[in-house]
């Protein structure tokens, strides 16, 4: 019997789920090739090339205006990035990382002798503050069935392109 790598590749992150104890739905559709969130529509979109596969409604850090530069600003980052990890345990049901800070965030926060902070998510919503405005620390927060689609449809590796 042959294991065909892109099977275990596919497979990984539902098994990863199975041990986890949440359910997450597989998807069989066009690729993810990037996202796109627009902070103050508060709007973000799973795109095929131009295409919007899926668009989301969400909620930000508490300080929404501007572009995260120090830890505990309560700023969501605005720029180009990829999607470079993702975590089945979140406290916030399930996350999918954003590579915040890349080298000009740690440079610039680093002049300023502050910390750029990090581990900025794509990630679910507790029933706490279910229906609460801007409550995160910097994330990107959507519905938890929402955050179980993107984290079936998008892979790591994926740019997301966060605009004012």
């Amino acid at each position: 019997m042959t294991i065909d790598r892109r099977k275990i590749i596919l497979g990984a992150p539902a098994l990863l789920m199975a041990c986890s104890g949440r359910k997450v739905s597989s998807y069989e559709g066009p690729k993810v090739t990037s996202i796109m969130a627009f902070k103050g529509q508060r709007k973000l979109y799973l795109l095929n090339g131009n295409r919007a596969i899926k668009g989301y409604d969400f909620q930000l850090g508490f300080a929404p205006v501007g572009h995260k530069q120090f830890e505990g600003d309560g700023k969501t980052p605005e720029g180009t990035y990829l999607i470079d990890r993702r975590n089945p345990r979140s406290n916030y049901h399930l996350s999918v990382g954003i590579s915040y800070p890349n080298a000009r965030d740690v440079a610039f926060a680093r002049a300023h002798g502050k910390s750029p902070g990090g581990d900025i998510f794509i990630h679910g919503t507790p029933k706490s503050v279910e229906g609460r405005k801007d409550w995160t620390a910097g994330c990107i927060a959507v519905l938890n069935e929402e955050v179980e689609e993107i984290y079936a449809m998008v892979g790591d590796y994926t740019p997301i392109f966060v605009k004012s």
